[in-house]
């Protein structure tokens, strides 16, 4: 099984490509991709699997706005996103990806993480105008 300290490497390996992170606790670190998204992608190394989680957006306050979003977010969930999906935490929207850690590597967790940064890139314009929906 992926150690906690492979998955530190892992993180070292993505600061190549100009990405930074923070250990916020330990097995839990907070990921800034290199490039235009102003996000965190969160990392929980949580045995056995490691979660990786984006807050996209807190959730708009009309709940006709809501509805929109959430048939949207069905639509890019059953469209656009292969591992992941849009959900809802907190009063906020969310992109979750679980990994198993018995036999994840960094290839696979290379892919997932550029799948959700990639795909919070092209979704976030059009995302927004639900936020702006106040």
């Amino acid at each position: 099984m992926v150690s906690r300290e492979d998955i530190e490497a892992f993180l070292d390996r993505l600061g190549a490509d100009g990405a930074t992170y923070r250990e916020v606790e330990p097995g839990l670190w907070a990921v800034r991709p290199a490039g235009a998204l102003d996000i965190d992608v969160i990392v929980h190394y949580l045995p056995p699997v490691l979660v990786l989680r984006v807050k996209v957006m807190d959730l708009p306050a009309d709940t006709g706005a809501v509805a929109g979003l959430s048939r949207r977010l069905l639509e890019l969930n059953a469209s656009d996103l292969l591992h992941g999906s849009y959900g809802i935490a907190n009063g906020a929207i969310v992109l979750t990806e679980a990994l198993e850690l018995g036999h994840l590597d960094y290839e696979e967790f290379l892919a997932s993480y550029e799948s959700m940064t990639l795909a919070l890139g092209s979704h976030m314009r059009e995302l927004s105008t639900f936020r702006e929906a106040r």
